[in-house]
């Protein structure tokens, strides 16, 4: 079995879920996500982050050996998720879309004419 610490990014299974947080079993200790380390964002409904047999990774915030229990955290993983790409402005800028937009402009036009 290994040896637990503060920090560690450790796997667990999803064993229970209450509208204050997510129970989690992590080897031989049980652990608690509380609502407020779910999410950096509001959080509406807890179930929406997991469900009960889940596997899923959490952040170690605090032991407590003499209950074999855990504080955890899933909140700071929103930081290592890709997030999704900006557009980056290239040497041309817009002048793409500024030499399309009168023809596309034109074709709806059309378009519209040949309908009525």
């Amino acid at each position: 079995m290994e040896k637990l610490e503060v920090g560690d990014i450790v796997n667990g299974i999803v064993t229970g879920i209450e509208d204050y947080g997510i129970f989690v079993n992590v080897n031989k200790y049980n652990g608690l996500i509380h609502i407020s380390e779910l999410s950096h964002s509001f959080v509406k409904k807890v179930s929406d982050f997991a469900k009960i047999g889940d596997s899923i990774e959490v952040k170690i915030l605090e032991i407590d050996k003499t209950k074999n229990q855990l504080k955890l955290s899933i909140k700071d993983f929103e930081d290592i998720k890709p997030k999704k790409e900006k557009i980056i402005e290239t040497k041309n800028g817009f002048s793409t879309l500024n030499n399309r937009l009168p023809n596309w402009i034109s074709d709806k036009i059309n378009e519209i004419n040949l309908k009525n």
